[in-house]
């Protein structure tokens, strides 16, 4: 039976999620997307509702109605209670606190009415088949190729096309947010999409790969975990770095990889880095997953991101200000997440207040994101720090005299990725490698500048510990 119960502790939580965005200076999160109203509640569910699927769409893929929901179990001391959040687009005028239970029967009914339709739209489009371990966005339609992908595109679609007889395992490595698991999620979708039902594919994290076979040990169930993953057709394994040092893990994927590569079962892996860089990786999966076909996937250039932010619009049926899309495209270089995060930041704001938004109001909205990105927030000490951790030395033996070569290597690519991203001078670089005079500087950067010229793959290495550097927090 609905009732007004909860009301009080809904609105409390709200004021009170409201202050804590205040004090961590990111009001404005808080005004575009937890704009909801209370509705109704019962026992153990409260309902509230927001004015477009966008909204709903975007605060539950962000977490915001989790967010809400855990403030209200917290104040209400109630584990079990449930934040439902729908959309109504009517203009019926319904206040909480009415007494006229007519009306708010007539407008459960309508709201009911207008999801019942939207459901059975949304049945008649899954009968496409649609898996449920992947999400359905991810797919090759989706995905706008660019020098920085568009081998890694080339080589996903022709795996998707003929699984387990081309390019077995492959592997697609780079930083968070370059295009890895969607990649993934798309060749698993195509081949779903374009193959008998009865095909076995699953896509897990290699946490949670870790995780289901840690339990299967605990509940002495072992064999059910080797016969579900030993007779699947598709093992699309996202994250594989979090294998690092867990042996027991390493071990049962080997025996699984094995048992796929022997009835020529597709197997698609990611990861962060070249898989030959992964610390405590047992040597025997390294060789079984380096003989398949492994690319690396690199920050967009300007062109793509702009080819992706219209994309995006088109998916979204929405129209943005070319000079808007310039400036996200811009400013946003790191990943293709962060670029999505900056063009639903703007597309919330219009959503909110209407109309189409200046450039100069856009550039407030984005502040932070633009801040987060710049690489004005990138010290010497992040460098170091981020090198030293790769080249597993420690950051006073970069910037010692010590000539060993283990030591020179890292240095010197500390050195010139300092240089590269920084603006600081030779002379303040050597003060920061332990007071070493610029000429010493400037020949490290030229030596690394030279190998870059012989050994493209260096590059691909210094490019990824850039990217490691501009996310570290």
């Amino acid at each position: 039976m609905a009732g007004h119960i909860y009301q009080e502790a809904f609105e409390y939580a709200m004021n009170e999620l409201h202050k804590e965005y205040i004090a961590k200076n990111d009001e404005d999160t808080f005004l575009l997307w937890f704009n909801l109203d209370y509705v109704e509640d019962t026992i153990d569910t409260i309902t509230a509702s927001v004015k477009t699927e966008f909204l709903s769409f975007n605060m539950k893929k962000n977490g915001y109605i989790t967010i809400i929901q855990n403030k209200i179990r917290e104040i209400t001391g109630q584990e079990n209670i449930v934040l439902n959040v729908i959309v109504v687009k009517n203009e019926i005028n319904i206040s909480p606190e009415s007494d006229d239970d007519e009306d708010i029967k007539i407008f459960k009914s309508q709201t009911i009415e207008t999801q019942n339709e939207k459901t059975d739209e949304n049945d008649t489009n899954q009968k496409k088949k649609k898996h449920p371990l992947l999400n359905e966005d991810f797919n090759f339609d989706s995905f706008i190729p660019g020098e920085n992908s568009d081998y890694a595109y080339k080589a996903a679609l022709a795996v998707a096309q003929k699984p387990g007889k081309k390019y077995n395992p492959i592997l697609f490595y780079g930083g968070s947010g370059l295009g890895k698991t969607h990649l993934m999620e798309a060749i698993g979708n195509y081949i779903y999409q374009n193959n008998p039902e009865n095909l076995k594919i699953c896509y897990i994290s290699a946490e949670n790969f870790t995780n289901e076979f840690t339990s299967s040990i605990t509940s002495k169930k072992t064999n059910d975990f080797k016969n579900k993953y030993r007779n699947l057709d598709v093992l699309l394994l996202d994250d594989i770095h979090f294998l690092s040092g867990k042996e027991a893990t390493q071990e049962e994927l080997f025996y699984t990889f094995n048992a796929l590569s022997d009835k020529n079962a597709q197997m698609v892996f990611t990861c962060d880095r070249p898989i030959r860089e992964i610390q405590k990786m047992a040597n025997r999966l390294v060789s079984r997953l380096s003989n398949g076909l492994s690319i690396d996937l690199q920050p967009p250039n300007y062109e793509t991101r702009i080819a992706i932010l219209q994309k995006k619009l088109q998916l979204k049926e929405k129209e943005l200000n070319p000079e808007i899309i310039e400036f996200i495209a811009k400013n946003v270089e790191t990943n293709v997440r962060e670029l999505e995060a900056a063009l639903n930041k703007v597309l919330g704001y219009i959503e909110l207040f209407g109309g189409s938004p200046d450039l100069d109001t856009v550039k407030n909205q984005l502040k932070d994101l633009i801040t987060a990105n710049s690489i004005e927030n990138i010290s010497i000490d992040i460098i170091q720090k981020v090198i030293a951790d790769n080249y597993q030395v420690s950051v006073s033996d970069l910037k010692s005299k010590k000539r060993d070569k283990k030591f020179v290597i890292p240095r010197q690519i500390a050195i010139y990725i300092a240089r590269e991203i920084t603006e600081i001078s030779f002379m303040e670089l050597g003060n920061e490698f332990g007071g070493k005079d610029h000429t010493t500087m400037m020949h490290a950067y030229e030596k690394v500048k030279d190998l870059i010229k012989i050994d493209p793959s260096l590059n691909n290495k210094i490019q990824l510990y850039i990217r490691e550097i501009k996310e570290h927090k």
